[in-house]
């Protein structure tokens, strides 16, 4: 299953999130910062949903009250709620 999620209040604009059942198989962020959207793209692959909602919500860049891995977060939230 593929998700696209239009993010607030962050330099990336959209994430595309890749699903096998509830395991993260790829996270793909348009805009931002190129390096670390690789690195958090790559350090939730192959991980389940609820474990990469645990790590990333609540993370806060410059003090927006979001980051893109809060993003990444919240749409894997809308997905299991």
């Amino acid at each position: 299953m593929n998700i696209r999620y239009q993010t607030q209040n962050t330099c990336a604009r959209v994430i595309d999130i890749q699903l096998e059942g509830d395991v993260v198989t790829g996270v793909q962020f348009s805009g931002g910062c190129a390096g670390n959207a690789q690195g958090v793209g790559a350090l939730v692959k192959n991980r389940p949903i609820g474990e990469v909602v645990e790590l990333l919500s609540g993370i806060d860049c410059g003090g927006k009250g979001t980051s893109c891995p809060d993003q990444l977060a919240r749409a894997l939230q809308q997905k299991i709620a």
